[in-house]
């Protein structure tokens, strides 16, 4: 479709320490836990946003391209 946004949700490798914030907030079960890093699957992300106010250091975006 033109002129559609493709965007991802992304998640900052550097700042993320695995609190689990934003996975118990995921209504699509789309975040897990993988060696104490938060990590998407992508295919399962609505890009709802619910996740992103709840993580303490700021490690979680939308990056739209």
């Amino acid at each position: 479709m033109a002129g559609a946004i493709q965007a991802t949700f992304v998640v900052d490798e550097d700042l993320c320490y695995g609190c689990g914030a934003c996975i118990a907030l995921c209504p699509t079960n789309a975040l897990d836990l993988v060696d104490r890093l938060a990590v998407v699957e992508q295919s399962d992300c609505t890009l709802c946003e619910f996740c992103i106010p709840s993580c303490p250091v700021f490690a979680l975006s939308i990056n739209e391209a």
